[in-house]
Order: C-alpha cells, then sequence, then structure tokens
C-alpha cells in the first residue's frame, strides 16, 4: 500500500522522489511556388507570401546555435536526429539536445532562457501561458513534434487480481476500498489528461476515486518497482520496459483514446520568437526534415532507434524502442498486435501542424478537472501561443504541405466527439466525471 504525498504546491499533484531507474542501457532562401498536393487537403506556400515579416529582409538566423531540452522518450526523436544527420546545418543552425531530468526543470529552463526550446508536452506549455503550470509566462507552440504512441500502465499485482482493462479495474477498485494512486508526468500535461480521460472513461473520477502523483517519465518504471504506484501514464519506450521488467502491463494505448492525438510540441517562449523569428523558423524546418526521415521508411526507424537508445538519449535497450516504433505491440498478458496507429512523426505533415483546436482541447480538460477555475477564451488563447505563421514559413523552406484548415475533429474512446468550431465551453462542462 503507497503511502499518501503531501500535494506540492501550487500545483495539485504530488511528486514521488526520484528513484534512479535500472533499465540497460545559412542557406539562401528557398522560394516554393504555391500548388495542390494529394487531393486538394495539403497546400505549399511560398514563404515570402505567407511570412508577413522576414527580418530586414534577410532569413539568417539570429541565433547559430541553438540548445533544445529533450526527456529520455522516443519522441525526442525527430530532435536528434536533426542534430545527428546535420539537417540543422541546412537552416543555418547547429541544434545542440540537452537532456533534462524532469518537465518542470524543462519549464523553468525555458522561462529562464537556460534552453531556447524543448521537446515538451503540450499541455505544459499552455499551463504555463495561463499562470496554472508554473509562473506566467506568454509561450509558444511553435510545431506538433509526433502523434499517439503513448501508453497506461498498470502494476502486475493488479492483474493477478484480475484487473486487466479500465472495467475490471473499475470493480476492484470499489471492492477493495483503499487508496489508489496513479502517477502521471506533469499536472497540466498530455499524460495526465490521457490518464483522467481514461479513468473517467471507464467510470473512475481521477479527483476523488485515487490520488494522481507527478514521476519524471525516466523514473516511472523504477517507482512502480518499489510500489509507490498502481498504474501510470507516459510515452514510450517506459511502457515498454515495464513489460520488459515484468512489473506492469499496457492497459491501454492512447492511440486507442484518441487516434492521431497531439503530444509533444516544439515549444519556446513567446519572447524568444519575437527576438528570433528566423531562428524559430530554421529550428522547425530542420526537425520537419528530421520528422520526414523517420517515417520515411522501416529502416530509417531502426536507425533513429539505435540512435536514440545511446546513453546521451533515452538509455535503453534499442529493441525496446523499436518495436513500439513499429507498431509491434504486446500488452505483457499475451495479447499482440500490429498498431496501424503507433508513434508518427510526420505523416505528410499532418502529425506537425499546430492545430488551433488541438491546443484549445487541452484547455477545456484544464478546465475539466479544476485547473482553470474560469473558462478561459479558448481561440484566443490558442491563436496566442500556436505559432502558424512561423510554422507555415518554415514548411514551405522544407517543402512540407500544410492542411487548409486550422482546426480538426476527434472522437475519442468514450464517443464525445471534440470539435473547437462549436461550443468549447459546453464540451468542456458537457463530462458526466469531472473535478
Amino acid at each position: 500500500m503507497p503511502s499518501r504525498l503531501k500535494d506540492a504546491k501550487p500545483l495539485p499533484a504530488a511528486v514521488v522522489p526520484v528513484i534512479p531507474d535500472a533499465a540497460p542501457a545559412s542557406q539562401s532562401r528557398r522560394r516554393v511556388l504555391a500548388t495542390i498536393a494529394g487531393a486538394g487537403v495539403m497546400t505549399l506556400v511560398d514563404p515570402l507570401v505567407r511570412s508577413g515579416a522576414w527580418a530586414a529582409g534577410s532569413d539568417a538566423p539570429e541565433k547559430s546555435e541553438v540548445r533544445i531540452g529533450f526527456i529520455p522518450l522516443t519522441d525526442c526523436a525527430s530532435v536528434v536526429m536533426a542534430s545527428t544527420l546535420g539537417l540543422d546545418k541546412k537552416y543555418g543552425i547547429k541544434i545542440t539536445p540537452s537532456k533534462e531530468a524532469n518537465w518542470a526543470g524543462v519549464r523553468d529552463k525555458l522561462v529562464n532562457g537556460e534552453l531556447d526550446a524543448a521537446h515538451v508536452l503540450y499541455g505544459l506549455i499552455y499551463g504555463v501561458q495561463l499562470g496554472i503550470g508554473g509562473a506566467k509566462k506568454d509561450m509558444a507552440v511553435l510545431m506538433n513534434l509526433n502523434h499517439n504512441g503513448q501508453a497506461i500502465t498498470l502494476s502486475s499485482k493488479l492483474a493477478e487480481k484480475g484487473a486487466k482493462d479500465g472495467a475490471s479495474l473499475k470493480a476492484l477498485m470499489m471492492k477493495e476500498r483503499r487508496d489508489y494512486v496513479f502517477a502521471q508526468t506533469f499536472p497540466t500535461g498530455t499524460h495526465a489528461m490521457w490518464l483522467y480521460y481514461w479513468l473517467a472513461a471507464n467510470g473512475i473520477n481521477p479527483m476523488q476515486d485515487a490520488k494522481a502523483i507527478t514521476v519524471p517519465p525516466p523514473q516511472m518504471v523504477a517507482n512502480m518497482r518499489v510500489g509507490n504506484m498502481d498504474g501510470f501514464c507516459v510515452g514510450e519506450p517506459w511502457g515498454a520496459r515495464a513489460i520488459a521488467d515484468k512489473i506492469g502491463f499496457t492497459a491501454e494505448t492512447t492511440q486507442a483514446i484518441w487516434k492521431d492525438h497531439p503530444e509533444k510540441t516544439l515549444g519556446t517562449t513567446a519572447e524568444f520568437v519575437q527576438k528570433h523569428p528566423n531562428t524559430a523558423r530554421a529550428m522547425v524546418a530542420a526537425i520537419l526534415e528530421a520528422s520526414k526521415f523517420i517515417d520515411a521508411s522501416t529502416s530509417n526507424r531502426r536507425k533513429t532507434a539505435e540512435t536514440i537508445a545511446a546513453k546521451s538519449y533515452v538509455n535503453t535497450d534499442m529493441d525496446i524502442i523499436l518495436d513500439r516504433m513499429l507498431g509491434r505491440y504486446s500488452n505483457g498478458l499475451g495479447k499482440t498486435w500490429d498498431d496501424p496507429d503507433s508513434m508518427k512523426f510526420y505523416q505528410d505533415g499532418a502529425a506537425n501542424y499546430p492545430f488551433l483546436s488541438d491546443g484549445m482541447w487541452f484547455l477545456t480538460q484544464h478546465k475539466r478537472w479544476g485547473l482553470l477555475k474560469e473558462h478561459p477564451d479558448y481561440l484566443a488563447v490558442a491563436k496566442q501561443v500556436n505559432r502558424i505563421d512561423i510554422f507555415k514559413q518554415a514548411a514551405a523552406a522544407a517543402q512540407v504541405a500544410v492542411p487548409k484548415s486550422d482546426f480538426r475533429t476527434a472522437k475519442l474512446i468514450d464517443g464525445v466527439t471534440w470539435d473547437a468550431t462549436k461550443d468549447p465551453k459546453a464540451y468542456a462542462d458537457g463530462f458526466k466525471i469531472k473535478a
């Protein structure tokens, strides 16, 4: 039985003490004529048409070297590969990936300028923007880094008691009537929102029926090993690592909660973009090139897995990373399957576009779970944070097609459809289970 941990302030979650994981180991502007790609869904646009404000008539990056933070997760891959493949040089910059210990550290280093940008949780950026995930500061989402590829892991001890999915977990919780503890990685982040959404979809109120704690991604497996939680939501490869170490099983993948959901972003401060717009474009363009590379072939994914498995990046076995990158899933209870909706880094550019509707969705969930006390101006906040202008300019330079709309809809695991063009206030308030 895990002990209760005192809630951290001002965030509504506790932080588990860190336990070391035992896991093993200037180029000239390119003009792109406006053209239609595919069936008229995506377009390539002349950067001169879209930019509006190339700095002093020059697109040379204001900074030649940029420090981009990352957490040891599979979805840091495009940042790492942009650097290791030298794709950054194509756009006149040098990317230095900086390995960070936890998301709070990433947040702090972004805010104080120690990092120029970061591989970072979508909801973390929005949390800082609104002052509910740390000190309030204007932030920017430059691009989305990936879709899908996270998982909800439950302890093997629960499986022994019959809890193998959401429904049986609820039944066991009602039977035992004890304190259940579930871990996420940052209170306003993606993993917290996937975890809470999944629990609620199965009739479990994460704010009343369980205890939520915060644990850094690389520490999830070690903390479950010593009994600090009953389950967790985190990015790969730590779900697969828990299975390999026989301490947990995959109860649900996040792509089953929301197919092609937004996940990590290339995040920075609004101040950085204002001072270094060309550098921001160059970073996005280089990472778009890396995203293309990763998704281009199985062999490229293997090369990527081999690269990021190194101690300086994710620091775990290459096979643990590669299988789920390729969609080869095992839940740890005997079920195996090929998942067509595994982690995607590019998807012809669709995985990278900073849809306004994606940012708005996280705000609705922050309101749902009491992180926001009042409804924000959902669209206005998303327009301020998601720098679609920067993305379109970078996409033109990298010859990446962009969607015609800044909005997309989705039906989630509970059957409820998210459509940002309707009433986000009603959507946020309409859930039966909420704070």
